[in-house]
């Protein structure tokens, strides 16, 4: 046997060990959902954290994902390159952001055993590096052409146009891009108007103020918790405030691992956005979350966690902690909820008003979680009830496979809902039956 045959074996094996010693010793657990969530105390897990992705297998022989009662879902594109993000123009064309984590330089075995698995579970790899146009001109519901709209741009996520402007969150930078109403190709270089520090959590999203005077831009961290020092988190883990006409930055909400998701509930024109929190310390400790943001607040990250929990593992700081704000509502250990959107009442049959949450689903547990495009009712503003589910069917019964990952939300000029299924390659449509 050759040694990289004995060093493939050897990273292999870390992932399914782990897992085993996790699960024997914890077993798996409900998860912890709701607004006043029970949170299981923590149980480190020290230089080998559980490690367990399904492999990435994609969708055959027409199988789809499964809808709820009453509602059926299509194939409103299929045969992209990775899509995370969906931004529906006013014309109802759909932009699509093809983007994908960047393969890094492993230095431990278990970060090389990370980095085999989230290549095998395509979670990282060569990025396409590009957005694009899809158009649905007979109002099928299916895209019939396909344009590549924007291209070379490092790993694009967020998008949003304003006036004349479409603006691009991407990991190193946002930047702004001259749109024509219509126009199915922009060539020009965008115009860099923040600089952002690519790596970690790369993911940027990008929401408008509501009088579009200001761009909200999502940063997560580089680490799980503050590993490669404080220095190297200034300016992450939290949601910067553009101001559009003074080109200054603020940063708006602090201590936030890995805000993706945005969006404004409107009956109190709250921004709201979910969270991906922190690693190593069990099953469903802590839960990922759904929150509303406060301006100047700070979430605990990397001190604490709902609230005022202290994470023994990081230096403290008092002080921090004591300001620590804690979310409205868990989603569930590791679920990594990334998309948000949200679904005035009776954009689903069924459906109350609330927030469609696509949940990528987890690795650093021994159950999996997440996986499903997830519903969170709301009520006089703020979330309430158990989550509900608009699809699920993304994971094969053993756990093993994947057909697909939930990533990016949005509503379609029709009122559909739009789900980016970034291991499926589609564009999922929900619809009423």
């Amino acid at each position: 046997m050759t040694d990289t045959s004995i060093f493939a074996r050897a990273v292999a094996a870390i992932g399914a060990v782990a897992v085993a010693v996790r699960h024997s010793k914890d077993g798996p657990r409900a998860p912890v959902y709701g607004t006043a969530p029970s949170i299981p105390e923590a149980k480190p897990q020290g230089a080998i954290p559980t490690l367990k992705m399904p492999t990435a297998q994609g969708w055959e022989n027409g199988r789809t994902p499964i809808a709820a009662p009453g509602l059926k879902v299509t194939a409103f594109a299929a045969k992209l390159d990775h899509p995370r993000n969906i931004y529906v123009l006013p014309n109802g064309d759909v932009l699509v952001a093809e983007s994908m984590g960047e393969s890094g330089n492993p230095k431990t075995l278990f970060d090389h055993a990370m980095s085999s698995t989230m290549k095998r579970a395509r979670a990282s790899g060569d990025s396409p590096n590009r957005i694009t146009l899809l158009r649905d001109s007979d109002g099928d519901g299916i895209a019939e052409t396909r344009h590549a709209f924007i291209e070379n741009v490092r790993q694009p996520f967020g998008m949003v146009l304003l006036g004349d402007t479409l603006y691009v969150g991407a990991s190193d930078a946002v930047l702004a891009y001259p749109y024509q109403p219509g126009s199915t190709r922009i060539t020009t270089p965008g115009r860099k108007i923040m600089d952002l520090v690519p790596g970690g959590h790369w993911t940027r999203n990008l929401i408008a103020s509501k009088d579009g005077s200001k761009l909200y831009v999502a940063v997560g961290s580089l680490s799980n918790i503050g590993d490669a020092g404080f220095d190297a988190e200034i300016n992450r883990a939290c949601i910067h405030e553009l101001d559009l006409a003074t080109g200054q930055s603020r940063i708006f909400a602090g201590g936030l691992r890995n805000p993706v998701g945005m969006a404004w509930e409107p009956g109190t024109d709250t921004l709201f956005t979910v969270v991906n929190e922190r690693d190593g310390l069990g099953d469903e400790t802590p839960p990922d979350y759904l929150t509303s943001v406060r301006d100047g607040g700070f979430y605990g990250w990397p001190y604490s966690y709902w609230g005022k929990t202290v994470d023994d593992r990081v230096p403290q700081d008092a002080a921090k902690v004591a300001s620590a704000l804690a979310p409205d509502y868990a989603l569930g250990g590791h679920t990594a909820s990334l998309g948000l959107c949200w679904l005035p009442e009776g954009t689903l049959p069924g459906f109350p008003a609330g927030m469609a949450i696509g949940q990528h689903g987890s690795w650093n547990r021994s159950k999996l979680s997440g996986y499903k495009l997830a519903f969170v009712a709301f009520e006089n503003g703020k979330p309430t009830g158990l989550p509900r589910e608009i699809l699920t069917g993304f994971l094969s019964a053993d756990e093993k496979f994947s057909f697909g990952r939930p990533v990016g939300v949005a509503l379609a000029a029709d009122g559909a809902v739009l789900m980016a299924d970034d291991v499926g390659d589609v564009i999922w449509r929900v619809t009423g039956a």
